[in-house]
């Protein structure tokens, strides 16, 4: 009998890696926005394994000219980003003339609010 011999074939799991951009352009643009100031925000705040500023190898935040960019291994949530994007709004005042919305299944814009003159109306 001839000898059989089995291989044994390991699959490697392939890393995945969520990769989300928030997209500040307008606020940068008209000197309303410090992206350096969001960046740190963002790198102090973001929780991993329920720890803040414990970011490791798993996240990574990087900015551009007026985009901020977070690389994530999973399970990371686009809508954690968007709540945090949310209290920094908050906490520099701009929460009420700025808005975060999705642009795309991995993007976020910033954008100002449309507000119409009432004045208009009113004649």
């Amino acid at each position: 009998m001839p000898k059989i011999t089995l291989k044994k074939t390991v699959a490697k799991a392939k890393k995945d890696t969520l990769k989300f951009q928030i997209d500040c352009a307008q606020p940068v643009e008209d000197n309303v926005f410090v992206m350096e100031d969001f960046e740190d925000f963002l790198k102090k705040r973001i929780k991993v394994n329920g720890k803040k500023g414990n970011l490791g190898t798993a996240v990574s935040v990087t900015k551009d000219d007026k985009n901020i960019t977070v690389t994530a291994e999973p399970p990371f949530s686009k809508r954690y980003i968007k709540y945090l994007t949310k209290k920094y709004l908050k906490k520099q005042e701009l929460r009420d003339y700025l808005h975060v919305i999705a642009t795309s299944k991995s993007t976020y814009t910033l954008r100002y609010f449309n507000i119409s003159s009432e004045d208009a109306g009113d004649e």
